[in-house]
């Protein structure tokens, strides 16, 4: 929808620079670029830190060097979490899971034995995810989730964003997969939204692709020579002291 129209909207003191999920091509481009950057100097595939370094330089924003909450990305009043995932062809998948941080409901809420309740370490799980959005929305306007698809050889990727939100506990019906690990699922449907993993607390939020991803290949660079980078920056023995 457009944005509402209103006498005191002057007052508004963070623009966002696009509306949410609505790259722009200088967006994309401006990623494209870094990632041949990074690929050029010898990048063998591009990390979370890098990603959170590309977004920033694209929107020219702040990498956080821990994030707040879920935020990673800043600029100005607005944040973004940064997640990338790699598959073999981002243009094939239609979802994606995507790794959201620790979730211990043993360090939270003292829960020893997450498999004795399993809808109480549920719900737990998702408390701990709802603080974290709390601790970013209480310090940014808004707060998106920035998702980078990359593919095994980075040359073809799909990039789209989300609202960042707080998840409802009592929307989720939590069960125990033959590995051991929480399974969440949408009451109503039965979709599969969540897995913990006991083993590491690692919580995954399953996420379906929009059709207004924005899809893009770059052309993979050839990785500069150490040998080439040395001899720029002539390089000389005496640049080495032994203490």
């Amino acid at each position: 929808m457009e944005v509402p129209r209103l006498r005191d909207s002057w007052r508004r003191k963070s623009k966002e620079p696009f509306r949410l999920n609505e790259i722009p091509d200088d967006i994309v481009i401006n990623i494209g670029s870094h990632l041949v950057y990074l690929i050029y100097t010898g990048r063998k595939d591009i990390s979370g830190d890098d990603w959170g370094d590309t977004l920033a330089l694209a929107i020219g924003g702040k990498h956080l060097a821990s994030p707040l909450g879920i935020a990673d990305v800043e600029l100005e009043k607005l944040a973004w979490s940064a997640k990338t995932v790699k598959c073999k062809n981002p243009f094939e998948v239609s979802t994606v899971r995507l790794i959201s941080g620790r979730c211990s409901p043993d360090y939270s809420y003292g829960i020893v034995n997450p498999h004795e309740d399993v809808q109480k370490t549920g719900t737990a799980v998702l408390n701990i995810w709802n603080e974290r959005v709390n601790i970013a929305q209480d310090n940014y306007a808004s707060v998106r989730t920035s998702i980078l698809i990359r593919s095994y050889d980075l040359c073809s990727y799909v990039l789209f964003e989300e609202e960042n939100h707080r998840y409802c506990t009592t929307d989720y019906e939590w069960k125990v997969n033959n590995n051991g690990n929480l399974v969440g699922y949408l009451v109503n449907t039965g979709k599969q939204m969540f897995t913990w993993q006991p083993h590491g607390s690692q919580f995954t939020i399953h996420t379906k692709i929009p059709g207004s991803a924005r899809r893009f290949k770059i052309r993979k660079p050839l990785a500069i020579n150490e040998k080439e980078v040395l001899k720029m920056l002539k390089f000389d023995p005496s640049w080495i002291s032994f203490c």
